[in-house]
């Protein structure tokens, strides 16, 4: 299904649930009217659910992500689509889950062209679209041998953000260095990963120092430049802190001083994207788009943990960490700054995840499945009724695998199978939340009935698997 087949399956109000309404011909000029809310995907890589001063962390600097906490709609139950990166991304920006089309772990897979993405819609609705930092979603060159997969002989993973609907890129495919992102940490030797920016198109300037800022001061102009032209715009702002090369600059280490060496890097470097997130919020704001602007933040997976990494990010009291979907591999800090919506500070119990961004953002924009349109499947759920205290809990369960885990969650119970052939475990997720007790053998008919969902909803992924959702109404 193309983006234009998917615009079809769109009507806006309660008239499209039950016939077919042709967009207006004033598509494209209604996308520009300042009515249409800006949006902004912001993204930590490997930031724990405890790694942020409000979460709890008894030393690290977070200013800006706890205003925003402290303000406006903080999430206690978000979810990662993945316990690890390539895959949760694949969900942001589709709504749907990483397994449904091939990319089942980081560097593995590459987002197929048949997928319809948030900046391929936002796109024909006359948004400026840009993407900026770690990609991860496919390879960014075929002609220079780069990062994990780029180059000649990765030809068959080649699918950058400039053919999946965003115009202005600045985008790496894999990890960086998050200070001096193109040096090998300790020299001037080259990392191995570049900056593109269209195809074959390597960035050359302002590539020394903070990676966070660094990606930043690219996102700032295209801002800047939507702005000017009076044109709604989607940026997708994917940070690498503080993924491994974990490295802080001067400035930020010396706000740790009284921390080892390694904290000092991995604290820092977390510092130093909060500052970021405070100059894009001062941004929108002297540019008057603040209040129309949905400023969404989270990270992509739970903490890492390891002999690698200098010091271990923080999970909190959650069990398990990146690569693990037990709650610390997945749940993760989740913000959303939106003014001219939420005016009051509230706080949202429901689970929620990745995959509502896609879901969520059309309906912001007036716009909804129409109902019996062949669409594909989405695995997200539009969460403004939850976000406006319309409805207390969500709708569907969360479908969640990796690397033979499958878990499912819901608004209380989470049904985890850590491997094929281990048994199911049911966690109280509301009582316990670090999956202390598990209530299997307590209660065999949650599990019985989750079990079932959980199958179901991984034989609907295979299926998926297969290319089946891409068939064209009326084909095969």
């Amino acid at each position: 299904m193309t983006r234009r087949d998917f615009l079809k399956c769109l009507g806006t109000g309660a008239a499209a649930a039950t016939a077919a309404i042709a967009l207006p011909r004033t598509l494209q000029a209604e996308a520009a009217s300042t009515d249409r809310p800006n949006v902004i995907l912001c993204m930590a890589d490997d930031m724990g659910w405890g790694d942020t001063g409000y979460n709890g962390h008894p030393t690290i600097k977070t200013p800006a992500l706890d205003e925003i906490a402290r303000s406006a709609v903080r999430f206690d139950r978000f979810y990662a689509g993945a316990p690890v990166c390539s895959p949760t991304r694949g969900s942001c920006i589709t709504g749907r889950h990483p397994y449904r089309y091939g990319i089942f772990f980081a560097n593995v897979g590459s987002l197929p062209k048949e997928e319809v993405t948030l900046a391929e819609v936002l796109g024909e609705l006359g948004y400026a679209t840009g993407h900026f930092g770690k990609w991860h979603l496919g390879t960014l060159t075929k002609t220079v041998r780069e990062s994990n997969r780029g180059g000649p002989k990765g030809i068959k993973e080649y699918s950058p953000p400039w053919e999946h609907g965003f115009d202005t890129c600045f985008s790496t495919e894999a990890k960086v260095p998050t200070y001096d992102p193109m040096k090998k940490p300790g020299s001037d030797k080259p990392y191995g990963t570049h900056y593109w920016s269209g195809p074959e198109q390597m960035v050359t300037d302002n590539l020394e120092g903070d990676d966070s800022r660094i990606i930043m001061d690219r996102a700032v102009p295209f801002i800047r430049q939507a702005v000017g032209e009076k044109k709604p715009f989607f940026a997708v702002v994917w940070f690498h802190a503080p993924h491994l090369p974990v490295l802080a600059g001067p400035k930020h280490r010396k706000l740790y001083a009284d921390q080892p060496e390694g904290a000092q890097h991995y604290l820092g470097c977390i510092s130093a994207l909060d500052d970021q997130v405070a100059r894009l919020r001062k941004e929108l704001r002297t540019l008057g788009v603040a209040e129309n602007t949905m400023l969404w933040f989270c990270s992509d997976n739970g903490p890492e943990g390891g002999k690698k990494t200098p010091t271990n990010g923080s999970a909190g009291s959650l069990r398990g960490r990146k690569r693990s979907l037990y709650e610390g591999g997945i749940r993760v800090p989740g913000l959303l700054e939106w003014p001219g919506r939420f005016k009051r500070p509230t706080t949202i119990a429901a689970p929620c995840g990745t995959e509502d961004y896609f879901p969520t953002v059309i309906a912001a924009l007036g716009y909804e499945l129409k109902a019996g349109q062949k669409v594909m499947p989405k695995d997200g759920v539009n969460i403004l009724p939850i976000m406006e205290g319309k409805q207390t809990a969500r709708p569907l369960p969360m479908g969640r695998q990796s690397k033979g885990q499958l878990a499912l969650i819901d608004n209380q119970y989470k049904l985890i199978r850590p491997k094929p052939a281990k048994p199911w475990e049911l966690y109280d997720l509301l009582a316990d939340v670090s999956e202390a007790r598990d209530l299997a053998a307590d209660k065999p008919d949650v599990v019985a009935k989750m079990a079932k969902t959980a199958l179901t909803w991984q034989a609907s992924c295979a299926r998926s698997l297969t290319g089946a959702d891409y068939a064209k109404p009326g084909g095969k």
